[in-house]
C-alpha cells in the first residue's frame, strides 16, 4: 500500500546505497562498536544524501514506516 516506493524515478522515495563490494568492511569491535564500515561511498534516503565516505551529512529525510501488524501506543 505504499505507491510512492518500489522505483527509481521522480517523485518516489528513493533509499539507495552506493557501494564497492571489493572493499565493505565492519570495523566496529565490542571494544569500539561505534565505527563507520568502509567500502559505502553514498547512503541516501529518501533521495538525499545522509551519509557519504566521510560519515554522516547530518540529514535526516527518514520516516518511519508501519504496517496493519504494527503494535501501536494505547
Amino acid at each position: 500500500q505504499l505507491t510512492d516506493r518500489g522505483l527509481v524515478k521522480p517523485g518516489f522515495a528513493a533509499d539507495l546505497v552506493v557501494f564497492d563490494p571489493n572493499t565493505v568492511k565492519d570495523l566496529s569491535t565490542f571494544e569500539q562498536p561505534h565505527q563507520y564500515a568502509t567500502g559505502f561511498h553514498y547512503v541516501l534516503v529518501n533521495g538525499q544524501i545522509v551519509a557519504d565516505s566521510s560519515g554522516h551529512t547530518g540529514v535526516r529525510s527518514g520516516q518511519v514506516l508501519v504496517g496493519p501488524g504494527t503494535k501501536r501506543n494505547q
